[in-house]
């Protein structure tokens, strides 16, 4: 089966509803140096050496195509996706690049390359394990005691979704004032390495980095739950400091392009969990569009 990328470029950008940010982890399509942490470091941006993007089925699964050229992994591995709408996905990263490749906006393919490449050798219960240790600094389980205003800030907009958390999972998540945190029950994590352990190994990739964005798994629960948009967690995981900028103002450029950013690093690894975990070929009709 093939798609040519002028057909999947409506629906896949459709698809991705998101403006890609600075700087993350990505790498083009052949090997390069990796870097001490769990990704690869960006490359300095290439001029673009393609014309067309392409997706093709093979025997693993979808790949890319840059012209005749097959897409690899940073380790040269065959850079192949599961699901059919997350090879459009990627496509429409490569596509949507102009004269200069930006490597460090295309968060879907760094995900994919992390997947197929796995540069700690990780395995899913380690993966799931490190998704739920970030309880233990959960953005809003840890409260301040003044200013009152701020007090009454986080209640009104942390406590929800706290309460949302309870009695979707059944479970105790506490906050606190001090600087070691709440104590979070055994049962509770028992509870949510169970609820992800349901997830494959792509998507737990998805979700740890989603969390590593907000800096919580109970606001990552929440929007890959469908209970919160994107910039509702973006804003709860900022809380603090929207409320500081509100009260003291700030630079503005910075302040805009690092919530961008970050909204589009979290929406990326929210679509990333949702293809990920879909074993659905996209319908022939709706490429037409």
């Amino acid at each position: 089966m093939w798609r040519s990328c002028p057909r999947l470029r409506n629906w896949g950008r459709r698809a991705l509803n998101w403006s890609p940010g600075g700087p993350t982890t990505s790498m083009g399509p052949g090997p390069n140096t990796l870097s001490p942490s769990r990704d690869y470091a960006p490359p300095a941006e290439r001029k673009r050496f393609y014309q067309n993007v392409s997706i093709t089925q093979g025997e693993g699964g979808f790949e890319i195509n840059l012209d005749h050229r097959k897409l690899k992994t940073p380790q040269a591995k065959l850079f192949t996706v599961p699901s059919e709408a997350l090879a459009i996905a990627v496509a429409t990263e490569w596509d949507s690049q102009q004269d200069t490749i930006k490597f460090y906006t295309m968060h879907l393919t760094t995900l994919c390359n992390t997947c197929l490449d796995n540069p700690t050798q990780r395995n899913k219960d380690q993966l799931t394990q490190a998704a739920v240790k970030f309880l233990d600094t959960d953005t809003i389980c840890y409260r301040v005691e003044e200013p009152q205003t701020l007090v009454e800030l986080q209640k009104n907009e942390w406590d929800p979704i706290i309460e949302w958390t309870k009695k979707r999972y059944g479970v105790e998540i506490g906050f606190s004032t001090s600087i070691m945190g709440p104590s979070i029950p055994a049962k509770t994590r028992e509870v949510l390495v169970s609820h992800l352990a349901s997830y494959n190994m792509w998507a737990l990739q998805g979700i740890e980095f989603v969390v590593a964005q907000l800096k919580s798994m109970v606001l990552t629960l929440g929007l890959i739950d469908l209970h919160l948009t994107v910039e509702q967690a973006v804003l709860l995981s900022r809380l603090e400091e929207e409320y500081q900028i509100q009260k003291w103002g700030n630079i503005e450029w910075a302040h805009d392009y690092e919530l961008q950013e970050l909204r589009a690093r979290t929406a990326a690894g929210t679509l990333f969990v949702h293809l990920c975990s879909e074993n659905t070929t996209v319908k022939h009709k709706l490429l037409q569009e």
